[in-house]
């Protein structure tokens, strides 16, 4: 079979049936972050599938989690991985070339969803929980290979599918193995949803912190003796408005005071606060002149003490050379399938940061539609189909492409991925915070 655009096109038209079949499939196994059991299911089902197109698998079991899914070609010693997380990074030319697919299958819907949600087709939508953010890119990885093994063509560099359990709770046990595996790749593409209706590739993402600021007054009865004490929640008051202050829109940076609580009774001086706060950033240098501002942050009360905790737990995905270079590969890609994208930057984070840091990485290459984390979740069923097609063009057509990986190390000040003492990324299983385009577009 000729290796050109209309044949990948004419493929992916072939197993559109099939696709959604098998995505439905993945959808009706629900699988929420928070029940490690329920991730089995959608494992086999992408095992199987691979299977019959020549990938072996390996499972990595998860201690909370429903762990990960590790794929390759069958007999490749998955491109000569060590997964030894304490063993140093790889030279460069160590390993064969590899290009890294990621996604996640965990969801934030909770079992019995269904009910209420249930999977619908019709010619141009699909719905249900899980479809966009994302199953549909899972579907899409599997059957991009599944076209172009069908159409007997060689990816320009050996593929390796990694699928975690935990994204949506922030990859607290599947980030180290990610932050490995970006050490031997090439490239990195994430196979999480498109940003908004026209379906932009992310090609940028803010980075993700959380701090607690905890206020330490002293109690004393608010009636009789108010002036023996020091209010802890007053103090808080002006604290939180300092870090309102901290906002700069111009400049990309979001600072929200989303969590507050304190206080014992109502006539007691409140001894104790606490505000937990959420920060987006669009690069390192915001992320270090945010950080630092939070933690100098000093009481404006006589008689209390502040304890500022926290950092950026996600660091920004930048449009650095490398990775416009590989946006540039799919545009490219694109013209000749005949499509129209265009990149854009999203709000929230996405297992991509960490790679960024490491290796070029593009992101946003799943599923086009809208409603992630919603009742009215859906993927536009033709525009993803176009995106299928893209994938498998993109993973196909990067023979020659440039070194990408990461010479040195990230900038100082942000947590260094290849250091595990490191927090990688997790907020904890609150991590459901600030999602870009008011939940649109599936992001931490």
């Amino acid at each position: 079979m000729s290796d050109t655009p209309g044949a990948v096109l004419d493929a992916v038209g072939a197993q559109r049936d099939e696709m959604l079949a098998f995505l439905e499939k993945l959808v009706v196994h629900e699988s929420p972050s928070l029940v490690p059991e329920s991730q089995a299911p959608i494992f086999d089902l992408i095992e199987e599938t691979l299977d019959e197109i020549g990938y072996e698998a390996r499972r990595l079991p998860g201690d909370e989690s429903g762990g990960q899914l590790l794929a390759a070609p069958r007999g490749s010693d998955f491109g000569g991985v060590d997964f030894d997380l304490d063993a140093p990074a790889p030279a460069s030319g160590a390993s064969a070339p590899v290009q890294l697919l990621i996604g996640h299958c965990d969801t934030v819907w909770p079992i019995g969803t269904l009910k209420d949600m249930p999977v619908q087709i019709d010619d141009s939508i699909m719905r249900g929980p899980g479809v966009f953010d994302m199953k549909g890119g899972l579907a899409q990885t599997v059957f991009a290979l599944r076209a172009l093994h069908r159409l007997d063509l060689q990816p320009g560099l050996m593929p390796l599918v990694f699928i975690n359990s935990d994204e949506e709770i922030g990859s607290p046990e599947s980030a180290p193995h990610i932050v490995r595996l970006a050490q031997f790749a090439s490239r990195v593409l994430v196979m999480e949803p498109a940003l908004g209706p026209s379906g932009k590739l992310k090609t940028g993402r803010k980075g993700v912190g959380q701090f607690v600021v905890e206020v330490t007054g002293k109690a004393a009865h608010a009636g009789l003796d108010p002036e023996a004490g020091a209010s802890a929640i007053l103090e808080l008051s002006y604290q939180v408005q300092r870090l309102f202050d901290l906002n700069d829109p111009a400049r990309g940076v979001s600072v929200n005071v989303g969590i507050i609580d304190g206080g014992l009774r109502p006539n007691v001086v409140a001894p104790k606060s606490r505000a937990v706060v959420d920060v987006r950033v669009p690069n390192t240098i915001e992320a270090e002149r945010i950080t630092a501002a939070i933690h100098a942050l000093e009481p404006a009360t006589d008689g209390a003490s502040l304890e500022v905790s926290g950092s950026m737990q996600r660091a920004p995905l930048e449009r650095t050379p490398r990775n416009q270079a590989l946006w540039q590969l799919a545009l490219e890609a694109a013209e000749d399938l005949g499509l129209d994208i265009e990149q854009g930057i999203a709000g929230g984070g996405s297992d991509g940061n960490l790679t960024s840091l490491l290796v070029a990485t593009l992101d946003g290459l799943g599923a086009v539609g809208g409603g992630a984390h919603a009742t009215h979740e859906y993927i536009d069923v033709p525009r993803s189909l176009e995106r299928f097609a893209l994938l498998a063009a993109h993973a196909r057509g990067v023979t020659g492409q440039p070194a990408t990986r990461q010479p040195k190390g990230p900038s100082e000040g942000l947590p260094r991925a290849t250091d595990r003492a490191v927090d990688l990324g997790t907020c904890g299983p609150d991590k459901d915070l600030g999602r870009d385009n008011n939940n649109a577009n599936g992001e931490q």
